[in-house]
């Protein structure tokens, strides 16, 4: 049954896809014909008979249960359900990303090539914690001048988040050396590394959690993974045969002194050498080779040996084949298959890394824009407010202004210092929020002390995403997205797993034959007793001299040879713990297929989410454009009357109050537009192609070319705002009472 199991999977491309409806109907009717035909022998011979046993078996349960009273029958026998359309992702390119030139998914040397490399231990470099010279080619005047594009390749090259990442790619090429042998995979880690600081990160839809070893909560061991779906089953069925050949030895030395317990068992001393040697090798068939060599020499003064030294000699070879559980090709490369997913798995989680660190950084660096452009706009009122106090203080000196004016102001210019102390604050918070996500050492003095200034601004040039249809860019974001992808090959894994667990439930039938050879030989005993003449030693040439030379040619001729054929049979009678894995493998596949499903509806609803959000955002930005232009014009107005004494300085005040609402206004709703527009770009995975960015170059670390970030433009000239607390205002003079 597996045989043919193994030609339908031999042709498929990526070794993960099951039997078809119609070739399975196929191999059922083969099956009863063959029973049947089993059934009318008459005399047949034992071979015959057990395999009737074994099809019998087979036929019954052919999806692995064997039916109870009152249960529900299961029928696993096509795995995929119908899921609703939906296209599939493209895998991410390039394929198997490496950020050093060591390919682990290779052995580190070869027998022939390097000898004794392969029982050297690997050298890791260490982690490299200097910051990249582009971030201190950046500092000018004690000053850190950042662009967007600046902050993105630093980023690449310094995060720890992506550093961390880089890893799980070697990890992955690890797994695929230990699938070569034959081992069970170990698992690779998916999903995003989220340790840098950020206030406002944006939040994206996770694949599952992975193999061991995954930064999803549930992974690996854990009874429940991410979402509630299950991961217990990975690696379910027979295990492969050890495709790793190995060659033991066992050389002994051995000097024995009996005593005497009769005449003719007198006092006796015997020297024997052993020098035994075994070769073991595994095959994807599902075939097992044993080849033993086995040697002695035998030194001894017993009369009843011919021989001494004695030389011994024998070999045996034996060939085991799986015919039913772990028979075939598909069965014995499962773990390649899955360990080749788990590579694809780790390009494409770390191609998530990415994406998730850039939109976390854009996100910082429009954070610390609205934290600058804030400090600005609160030195501004604090001016203003500043210079109408000290205004109307001169009018109060000649009267033309109340007392209860200049103490109004002082209270409007204590309210706006205090305003600005913690705008500062907050803007050297957000300097060293971006410094640790773009930089690896915050210990230099000079560089953890100096101001970030960001040079860029962005712009309201409409993006095409706007104006696209939401469905073309719902299909875009399936097309694109790293964590659909992750899920999809998630799910092909499960289905390896689900017909691994199948393959477990037959009984275990294996054929097995051995040949062999034994040879002796050695020169005549001095000891040696001629009991056929009456006693005495024998004579010389009496026990021919063989040399071991000649035992080895005798043990190749065949003189002695030891052949034969057998089978093995093991018939679990109830098989509850197969049929326990089994079903529970399928329920685990289902709930994947549901989770993928699953995720699909949230990547629509958040691409649905995300345009919307960037559309208002636009409205809400020129609405403040708007709305502060207004208010600017309206404190001047007001500005002109007061001079002309027809307004008053309440009046002004309440304006340039008006006004500096809406400048915060402004603020914030620019730095909302320019993070949903980043956030945009990760949701549909295109922020890679809309900035530049080679995986590659991700990869290894080193930005080759710096990103080209659209829709920004460069701030205007202006005064940098000072991260220094301004000076309290000196008490006020003692204002002298009106005269009587």
């Amino acid at each position: 049954m597996q045989l043919l199991d193994t030609r339908v999977f031999d042709r498929q491309e990526d070794g993960a896809r099951g039997i078809s409806g119609q070739t399975g109907r196929r191999w059922a009717g083969r099956r009863q014909s063959e029973r049947r035909e089993t059934t009318r022998g008459k005399g047949g011979n034992g071979l015959r008979a057990i395999a009737a046993l074994m099809l019998t078996l087979v036929a019954g349960a052919p999806s692995g249960y064997a039916q109870q009273a009152g249960s529900p029958i299961l029928v696993p026998d096509k795995a995929a359900s119908q899921l609703p359309a939906a296209p599939t992702p493209t895998p991410t390119e390039p394929l198997n990303l490496r950020p050093s030139q060591r390919d682990f998914s290779k052995p580190a040397g070869r027998l022939l090539d390097v000898p004794f490399r392969m029982y050297v231990p690997t050298n890791i470099a260490k982690a490299n914690f200097a910051n990249s010279v582009r971030l201190t080619d950046l500092v000018k005047d004690g000053k850190i001048y950042l662009s967007l594009s600046d902050a993105i390749a630093l980023a690449i090259q310094n995060n720890y988040d992506i550093a961390i990442a880089r890893y799980d790619l070697d990890i992955a090429d690890t797994d695929i050396l230990r699938s070569r042998a034959g081992q069970i995979p170990l698992g690779v880690p998916t999903g995003v590394v989220a340790n840098t600081l950020n206030g406002t990160a944006s939040t994206t839809v996770s694949a599952t959690g992975g193999g061991p070893g995954g930064t999803s909560g549930g992974a690996g061991g854990a009874g429940s993974g991410l979402g509630g779906v299950t991961f217990t089953t990975a690696g379910a069925g027979p295990l492969p045969e050890n495709l790793d050949p190995t060659l033991t030895s066992a050389i002994e030395l051995q000097r024995a002194e009996s005593p005497q317990t009769s005449i003719f068992s007198p006092r006796a001393f015997t020297n024997t050498d052993q020098y035994n040697f075994n070769f073991n090798q595994g095959f994807v068939t599902g075939t097992a080779l044993t080849v033993g060599f086995n040697n002695s020499r035998i030194t001894t003064n017993n009369f009843f040996n011919d021989y001494s030294p004695q030389l011994s000699s024998s070999f045996t070879a034996t060939v085991t084949q799986h015919l039913l559980q772990g028979a075939g090709i598909w069965v014995n490369k499962r773990f390649m298959y899955q360990a080749l997913n788990d590579r694809r798995i780790a390009d494409s989680s770390f191609r998530e890394q990415i994406l998730y660190t850039v939109n976390q950084v854009e996100s910082i660096y429009w954070g610390l824009v609205q934290s600058y452009e804030d400090v600005q706009a609160k030195q501004r009122q604090l001016d203003q407010s500043s210079k109408l106090e000290g205004d109307d203080r001169k009018q109060l000196e000649i009267g033309t202004v109340a007392p209860l004016q200049v103490v109004s102001d002082e209270s409007s210019v204590a309210s706006d210092r205090q305003a600005l102390i913690t705008s500062q604050l907050s803007l050297n918070y957000q300097q060293q929020i971006i410094k640790q996500a773009i930089a690896r050492n915050l210990n230099d003095p000079a560089l953890s002390a100096a101001p970030v200034i960001p040079t860029d601004r962005v712009t309201l040039e409409e993006l095409p995403e706007e104006k696209e249809p939401v469905e073309a860019l719902v299909q875009d974001a399936f097309q694109h997205s790293p964590v659909l992808e992750q899920a999809v090959l998630a799910l092909k894994n499960d289905e390896i797993t689900l017909k691994g667990a199948r393959n477990a439930l037959l009984p275990i039938l294996d054929g097995y034959a051995f040949y062999g050879a034994s040879a002796a030989g050695g020169a005549q005993s001095p000891s040696c007793e001629d009991f056929l003449t009456g006693g005495g030693p024998c004579p010389p040439g009496t026990v021919p001299n063989i040399g071991y030379g000649t035992v080895l040619s005798n043990l190749g001729n065949s003189s002695s040879p030891n052949k034969g054929v057998g089978f093995t049979v093991t018939i679990p009678i109830r098989n509850r713990t197969a049929q326990a894995q089994q079903a529970r493998s399928l329920m685990e596949y289902r709930q994947a297929e549901l989770h993928l499903e699953q995720l699909y509806t949230q990547i629509r609803m958040q691409v649905v989410n995300a345009q919307f959000a960037l559309t208002t955002d636009r409205a809400q930005v020129q609405s403040s454009i708007a709305a502060r232009d207004y208010a600017q014009q309206s404190v001047d107005a007001e500005n002109k009357k007061l001079h002309l004494g027809a307004s008053t300085t309440a009046n002004v005040l309440l304006q340039e109050r008006s006004l500096a609402t809406a400048e915060n206004n402004l603020i914030t709703a620019n730095a909302a537009y320019a993070k949903d527009r980043a956030s945009l770009y990760q949701i549909l995975a295109t922020t890679m192609q809309h900035y530049g960015i080679n995986l590659n170059d991700a990869a290894t670390g080193i930005v080759n070319t710096a990103p080209v970030v659209t829709g920004v433009e460069p701030a205007k000239p202006g005064n940098e705002p000072s991260t220094v607390p301004p000076a309290a205002a000196p008490p006020p003079a003692a204002t002298p009472p009106p005269a009587q």
